[in-house]
């Protein structure tokens, strides 16, 4: 349907009190990325030519976090919540420019397929004016009802408006719509209501479309997918249903999950072939790696790059800015920041690497500290390929150590030091023969005497 212009109506002016925050509900998020910008991606993937957003009255966030994701956006306010078809109509201005599909959708229903946003909007090129999403829960009760009659839709009715026969129907309107271009505004705009809340439904464009004549249908998704988040709770849920979805997909790609329900993604992730991840591992957003990684267990990832070759942890974080070339290696209790760290070089134990460059076949020994801000300002640090840093090394930035130098033990770095030279700043050892027993002596006689 790629010759078809598409025109998409998310709403996202919902109060959402039930979460309780003094975030919006739509920029709650799920697997690290925003609900509303799950649904954005989803209709982008789907094919949408233009997008509309409505927002409530003073949430410039959110028309914020809609502009971040689609510049082009156009965003509506809906200054009045009086039902789903005045929300709609909100976006008036994008809907009379035209179009010839029109997807309307929630911006807290975060885990809706592209696929699915086609099969619900194909309807529309065979003549359909309104086209509706529907599920099969386990209980349908408290859902409008799908009345269809053979392939067509005869109209969606409220549990509470329904017949007997009609509450024994089990399939449900999801509240995602489609609706042919050139009938939409005409549509919408003869919606009443005549109902007991005095609001306008955009359920009604069923009926008033078969008025004119006209076909309506409905498509079928999965109940994860339709699922709507309205509480703390329900967003717990939509992200389990989303990580066994990454999870799944991670394995089908050539990742291997040791334990697949203790490793946490973002919905942004890219994992190469032949990964190797071990339980207990969570990545953040922004998170690249390469194929032939292994992750060992109990790490965190976030903004990292990891190239071909690299392993990493037990216990290491990766935070924004962290890249590692190939055959890198992070060991236990590492934490890298801003660094990028080239092929080869190690930092395997018990260290922090912030604002720094580190050369190829570097070795930076347990306990090394880039000291990169004074409490003020960061600073960084470079290490040239092939240096060797002692143990519980302190590098206090700005400095520069030269390929191929050695660090001593236990050196605090305050300049830099030249390539291939050795440099050593630590105090010389003094031994005092018998001072521990004397010591212990003294203190005993002393608790003695009270």
């Amino acid at each position: 349907m790629s010759d078809r212009s598409l025109l998409v109506v998310v709403l996202a002016a919902g109060e959402g009190t039930r979460m309780k925050s003094r975030l919006p509900k739509v920029l709650h998020k799920v697997a690290g990325r925003t609900m509303l910008h799950h649904v954005l991606a989803a209709t982008r993937a789907a094919g949408a030519t233009r997008t509309a957003v409505v927002v409530g009255p003073g949430r410039e966030d959110v028309a914020a976090e809609a502009m971040r994701i689609v510049p082009d956006a156009q965003v509506f306010v809906q200054t009045e919540q009086l039902g789903t078809a005045h929300a709609v109509l909100a976006a008036r201005a994008a809907l009379e420019q035209g179009a010839d599909d029109v997807l309307v959708l929630y911006a807290d229903t975060p885990l809706v397929r592209p696929e699915t946003l086609a099969r619900l909007r194909a309807p529309l090129a065979e003549g359909a004016a309104v086209a509706a999403l529907g599920f099969e829960p386990e209980d349908p009760t408290g859902y409008g009802r799908l009345v269809t009659s053979g392939d067509e839709l005869v109209a969606i009715r409220e549990e509470k408006d329904a017949t007997a026969a009609e509450k024994a129907v089990r399939f449900c309107n999801a509240g995602l719509m489609a609706l042919s271009g050139k009938d939409a505004l005409s549509i919408l705009d003869r919606i009443g209501n005549a109902n007991s809340k005095g609001e306008y439904y955009l359920t009604d464009a069923v009926e008033i479309a078969r008025a004119d004549g006209r076909s309506a249908v409905a498509a079928k998704a999965d109940v994860d997918e339709v699922a709507g988040v309205n509480s703390r709770i329900q967003l717990a849920e939509a992200e389990a249903i989303l990580q066994k979805r990454l999870r799944l997909s991670a394995m089908a790609e050539g990742v291997t999950l040791i334990a697949p329900e203790t490793v946490f993604f973002s919905a942004d992730t890219v994992l190469g072939r032949d990964v190797i991840v071990e339980p207990n591992v969570v990545f953040g957003p922004g998170v690249t790696v390469g194929d032939d990684v292994v992750i060992h267990a109990f790490c965190h990832l976030e903004g990292a790059q990891l190239a071909p070759g690299v392993s990493i942890g037990p216990y290491a974080r990766l935070r924004p800015g962290t890249r590692l070339d190939e055959g890198v290696r992070i060991g236990n209790f590492v934490e890298t920041k801003a660094a990028h760290i080239e092929s080869g070089a190690k930092v395997n134990h018990l260290s922090y690497v912030g604002d720094a460059h580190v050369g190829a076949g570097a070795n930076l020994g347990a306990g090394t500290i880039t000291c990169n801000y004074d409490g003020f300002f960061k600073y960084r640090t470079e290490i040239g390929a092939g240096a060797f840093i002692g143990v519980n090394s302190a590098l206090v930035a700005p400095v520069t150590i030269g390929a191929g130098a050695y660090v001593g033990t236990g050196a605090v770095i305050t300049s830099d030091v030249p390539e291939d030279a050795l440099a050593i700043a630590r105090s010389r050892q003094v031994v005092k023969e018998g001072w521990a027993k004397d010591f212990r002596a003294a203190r005993a006689d002393a608790k003695k005497k009270g």
